[in-house]
């Protein structure tokens, strides 16, 4: 069974700006591998990682290599999602012999976290951005403190509400054997921070 815990983030404008920043750079990251996947038709998330790995490394050096793999998982299951989905638009079984098309990721797409980049202890939160750590004390229920504690942590995801609030998204599975992978969305609708631009 898979439990989705949502814990908005209480920030001031200076933490807002950090997390904003961190976003762009994020989506900068996922655009430039975006190009590769529609030439090679190559996302698998191992394969993908080492065909770009060092170029995007040494590309977006502020990111750090952690966060370089996060944006190559992120885009690894983005095309899983649009591609591989049996009732979506752009699955290849519909595209057929036409080229990919290019996906572009907005400034304001989720950014994946993992346990390198991002810790919950005792109540407080620590995560990743371009100038250090930032820093969080998390109201949690003692339920949300068990799920922490006994189950597994599979995704980590930030992502900016409409209403202009940044939220974190914990996927946790009750073991090894419920995800092997990342769960497929349930719709097949491409996601909207993706805009697809027809091949020439």
């Amino acid at each position: 069974m898979n439990i989705t815990l949502r814990i908005p983030l209480n920030t001031n404008p200076e933490q807002l700006a950090r997390l904003h920043a961190l976003q762009v750079s994020f989506a900068g990251v996922c655009n430039a591998l975006a190009p590769v996947v529609q030439q090679t038709k190559v996302w698998n998330r191992v394969a993908l990682h080492h065909l770009m790995y060092r170029s995007l490394r040494e590309r977006f050096p502020e990111m750090g290599s952690q966060m370089v793999c996060n944006a190559i998982y992120s885009v690894s299951r983005t095309c899983r999602v649009v591609f591989q989905h049996p009732q979506s638009p752009l699955n290849l079984a519909q595209l057929g012999d036409k080229p990919l098309p290019l996906l572009r990721f907005s400034d304001n797409c989720p950014v994946y976290f993992d346990r390198h980049t991002l810790s919950v202890k005792d109540g407080k939160l620590s995560m990743y951005t371009l100038d250090g750590r930032m820093r969080f004390a998390l109201a949690l229920s003692e339920t949300d403190e068990t799920t922490f504690n006994e189950k597994k942590l599979r995704e980590i995801v930030l992502s900016l509400r409409p209403i202009g609030i940044y939220e974190l998204s914990f996927l946790f599975t009750e073991g090894e054997a419920d995800a092997p992978e990342p769960v497929l969305a349930v719709n097949a609708e491409v996601p909207e921070y993706i805009m697809v631009e027809e091949a020439q």
